[in-house]
């Protein structure tokens, strides 16, 4: 009994709807739905830009610039000659900000261990900051190479990386976007840098 009454009260909810629809005819001009797959408008475009030479032309540009930002990279800013001798450390010791664990969680390092990356290796080379467009600063650069007792790797802070290396038959690295120059606080050049003890020391040379 409680069921039927149920059913009563639900169909009469839903009679006035049923009743209501009915079919109000077309209001203004109606349009197919007609949209363009975004990769064939994409291709269409590339189509067109390669019959009328576009696309060539954008492409040498492409390489133009890439060969030039290869060829003369943009020199790091505030980089002057060194005019007083200089001759200052740093210290790579760095301090752990949280535990380190094994994949058991099991502390390894804990927090706040000190760790000196000189206590585990050496630097083998030494580091030569120096302007490439600088002619004096290169013929030191060609002197401070031929009489290193280490092999020296060789960054520009300005000049044309690629010209050096294919004069000198070796490689000739640019410090990008100047991010040695900043570790090492490095504000003059010539500037070379070695090992002493366990830091680093930094020598900016006046020539």
């Amino acid at each position: 009994m409680r069921f039927s009454i149920v059913i009563t009260f639900i169909t009469l909810i839903l009679l006035p709807v049923c009743c209501k629809a009915e079919d109000l005819g077309v209001i203004g001009p109606t349009y197919e739905i007609a949209e363009r797959d975004l990769i064939a408008v994409i291709l269409d475009r590339f189509r067109g830009m390669e019959q009328n030479g576009e696309l060539e032309q954008l492409q040498d540009a492409y390489k133009r610039r890439v060969i030039e930002g290869i060829e003369n990279p943009k020199p790091v800013a505030g980089i002057q000659p060194t005019q007083t001798a200089k001759t200052y450390y740093i210290d790579p010791t760095w301090t752990l900000d949280r535990d380190v664990v094994d994949e058991a969680g099991r502390v390894l390092f804990p927090a706040e261990t000190q760790v000196n990356p000189f206590d585990y290796d050496r630097l083998s080379k030494t580091l030569l900051f120096f302007d490439g467009g600088n002619n004096r600063q290169v013929e030191f650069a060609r002197q401070f190479i031929a009489e290193s007792k280490l092999p020296v790797k060789t960054i520009l802070i300005a000049g044309e990386p690629l010209e050096l290396m294919r004069k000198w038959k070796q490689e000739v690295f640019f410090d990008q976007g100047g991010v040695l120059i900043r570790y090492f606080s490095i504000k003059h050049s010539p500037a070379v840098v070695t090992q002493e003890g366990r830091r680093f020391r930094i020598d900016e040379i006046r020539l």
